[in-house]
């Protein structure tokens, strides 16, 4: 089982202008007799030289790249935030130097809570799942193999395969920057695959499964998470099979498991699950929104760069909301109301969130939107994994 999540300016233009004497240029100093200056800058500031913070500036019939003062060694944004960034494998990340920082960067571990609590989705729907030590155990077992094996393996083989693309759009990241070397990267890839497959087949054998069934799961997403990320299938290159790829990844792989680790795995829920992956579909398209231009320069169809950025908005909060309320309509159907109507009061956030924040602008408040409206998304997931269980 492995689960994928991805979190990518425009092309550089060209500007002219004319100074005298000093002049403050994006917060830098430059002393000059009247000349025409002109300078290059990548969407919202000038192309400086990465992790110097100094200025090319080139005036006519003169040759310096003098200023003052050198900006500090990070990305743009203040060192304090861009530490927690860094470690936490998000957008915006700093410039690090320990290996194991970089290391734990690359398994990008702000991913792995979508799939611990589908961990803890797929214990509820067991209806087996006791408050004992030997269960709680399993279920920090299960937790690690999901997390940081899997996920972990999941993100840096996809951050290994979008080496190019991270180049143009987090040219800070481990791989486009140096940080770590291609043979620390491929054994890092191995070590977590191994161990998150070794984890599953344990995880079998403590709950007497006759077939590795959790096994067999972690086998089918190790593949997916390939097939996905590296050619010559390279899913994510289609806005359609590769979001529902990763939605599946987010919200089926990890509740099969558990569910198979704490009872049986019946077919119904399988249906269902695969259903709700739909609304991952979505969700995995808010973040196509900030990685436009990478897209568009590497051929990626990701569903904002296929359908353009106001058509694909509409697929993405209509992905989510019908998905929601065609499940409400399931429980309702099979005699679950009180979960079907705790579901529609779920579901209703999400909706006022889409239209303050996500239809006004996907680019600028998709991540304010994500912080809103996903805690109201996975609460929906436990009271539907609640109800299959009773």
């Amino acid at each position: 089982m492995a689960f994928l999540s991805l979190y990518l300016s425009k092309p550089s233009t060209t500007e002219a202008l004319w100074v005298s004497d000093c002049r403050i240029i994006h917060g830098c100093c430059i002393q000059m007799p009247a000349a025409r200056i002109r300078f290059q800058h990548r969407s919202a500031g000038v192309r400086s030289k990465r992790h110097t913070g100094r200025l090319n500036v080139r005036a006519a019939g003169t040759e310096t790249d003098k200023t003052k003062p050198n900006a500090p060694e990070v990305t743009p944004s203040d060192t304090r935030s861009s530490a927690v960034n860094q470690l936490l494998g998000m957008k915006g990340a700093g410039k690090e130097t320990d290996k194991w920082k970089i290391r734990l960067q690359l398994t990008k571990p702000v991913t792995w809570a979508p799939l611990i609590w589908g961990v803890l989705c797929g214990a509820a729907a067991s209806g087996n799942f006791h408050w004992t030590i030997e269960d709680v155990a399993k279920s920090i077992t299960c937790m690690l193999m999901a997390g940081p094996f899997l996920t972990g393996y999941t993100q840096t083989i996809n951050d290994w395969y979008d080496r190019e693309i991270d180049a143009i759009n987090e040219p800070y990241r481990p791989i486009p920057s140096g940080a770590i070397s291609e043979p620390e990267v491929i054994t890092q890839i191995w070590v977590l695959l191994l161990g998150g497959i070794g984890l599953a087949y344990t995880l079998d054998v403590w709950a007497g499964h006759s077939f590795p069934t959790i096994f067999c799961l972690s086998l089918g997403g190790a593949l997916l998470s390939y097939i996905y990320s590296a050619p010559p299938l390279k899913l994510k290159q289609s806005g359609w099979i590769g979001n529902y790829a990763l939605g599946s990844s987010y919200i089926a792989l990890p509740w099969w498991a558990s569910q198979a680790l704490f009872g049986t795995l019946s077919w119904d829920v399988v249906v269902l699950t695969l259903l709700y992956s739909t609304a991952g579909l979505g969700i995995a398209i808010v973040n196509d929104f900030k990685s436009i231009e990478g897209d568009r320069a590497m051929g990626l169809q990701s569903l904002p760069v296929a359908f353009g950025i106001d058509t694909a908005k509409w697929i993405c909060i209509g992905s989510i909301d019908l998905t929601q309320l065609s499940v409400a309509g399931y429980l309702f159907a099979t005699g679950k109301l009180y979960y079907a109507l705790t579901l529609l009061g779920l579901i209703t956030p999400q909706i006022i969130f889409q239209f303050q924040y996500f239809l006004k602008d996907p680019l600028k408040y998709d991540v304010k939107y994500q912080a809103s409206a996903q805690p109201f998304f996975v609460l929906g997931l436990l009271v539907t994994a609640l109800a299959t269980s009773h």
